[in-house]
């Protein structure tokens, strides 16, 4: 799973599927990146992660931070726009509510990257994300096992207006249903939001004080879940009876050191590292009229057509364990694998 960094020299070797060949220069065109949001580890991670990468690409941004706004994204991207912004890379959190504006990019002849999310309608030249329903079927399969098919488990949603919200959602749900019918889920809608996870997860322990495993959707959840855990007394080892299982989204450094002190049990990680440094290369294709088609990658994942025009790079997204085991389908990796992201020494 290591992954070395590509060079520019074979940047144009991104895809083994990729139609047209490498040509015109950008050194000296101009980028537009819209983060998303800065209140997470996870986007802090991405944030720093995009101009690393934009100097080695050699690529000019003009930046923004919509800060999770899709009224904000929209003034964003007419400023960057303004300020000669040729190709855009954007991470809307609202997937349906960008349309508008991806409608008058699309007029005005302007491609856009979407990085982690797939908008639900409007013209991309890419969507660079992991397989969001891998990540609930990742969680379902851990916790299914560790509960030997039988409990309560609590989970921790994200926004149902963003396609991963649903996407593990959904995705965590037909896996229980199919595969742990016994096992009794709440769903919880929190919207990204801590302090919302801990207000539902302390009204879950209280109408259910038998809860065996909580899923978060991601990185926002681990705090206010070991805050209850703690406050319940349940913040015991895996080998105590009244261990409850908890498994997360982000792979940040934070859940990596829960994983290995026992705090939490397992997560998936997100590639906050290629989510900057291919998208930044999808945007540079983007201006130089490269095409791509579904198929394989170079850098271990594969493209798929979502819909009609639009193409979807699924990156990997390993789960992540203390012990590195098997859990029915799923593989994991130890959470001090040095292929992981959050464990490079240049974070």
């Amino acid at each position: 799973m290591k992954r070395k960094l590509l060079s520019v020299a074979v940047s144009c070797a991104l895809s083994s599927v990729l139609v047209a060949g490498c040509g015109s220069d950008t050194a000296n065109t101009a980028f537009g990146v819209d983060y998303p949001r800065s209140d997470t580890d996870f986007w802090n991670s991405y944030i720093k992660f995009v101009p690393l990468y934009s100097v080695q690409l050699g690529m000019q941004l003009k930046t923004t931070n919509s800060h999770n706004d899709v009224t904000a994204l929209a003034a964003n991207v007419q400023t960057l726009v303004s300020q000669g912004a040729k190709a855009i890379l954007m991470a809307p959190q609202d997937t349906a509510g960008v349309t508008p504006t991806l409608d008058d990019l699309a007029a005005r002849k302007i491609p856009v990257v979407s990085v982690d999310t797939r908008p639900d309608a409007g013209q991309v030249y890419m969507v660079v994300r992991t397989d969001n329903r891998a990540y609930g079927e990742k969680a379902c399969h851990f916790l299914g096992t560790k509960l030997r098919g039988t409990g309560k488990v609590v989970m921790l949603q994200g926004d149902l207006a963003s396609i991963n919200g649903r996407d593990r959602t959904e995705a965590f749900n037909e896996c229980m249903s199919s595969n742990f019918p016994k096992i009794q889920v709440f769903g919880e809608a929190t919207n990204w939001d801590s302090t919302l996870a801990l207000q539902k997860l302390q009204d879950d322990f209280t109408a259910h004080p038998d809860i065996k495993g909580i899923y978060m959707q991601a990185s926002f959840g681990v705090a206010p879940t070991l805050q209850i855990l703690e406050q319940r007394g349940l913040q015991v080892p895996p080998s105590d009876p009244n261990h409850v299982f908890a498994v997360s989204n982000d792979g940040i450094h934070e859940e990596l050191k829960d994983i290995k002190a026992g705090l939490i049990d397992a997560t998936v990680s997100q590639p906050a590292d290629l989510y900057a440094k291919i998208a930044l290369q999808y945007l540079k294709d983007a201006v130089d009229g490269k095409t791509y088609q579904p198929g394989p990658t170079t850098h271990n994942s594969t493209i798929v057509q979502i819909r009609p025009g639009v193409l979807e790079d699924q990156l990997a997204a390993p789960l992540v364990t203390a012990d590195g085991a098997t859990f029915g389908p799923v593989a994991s990796v130890t959470a001090d694998d040095r292929s992981l992201w959050a464990n490079n020494s240049s974070n």
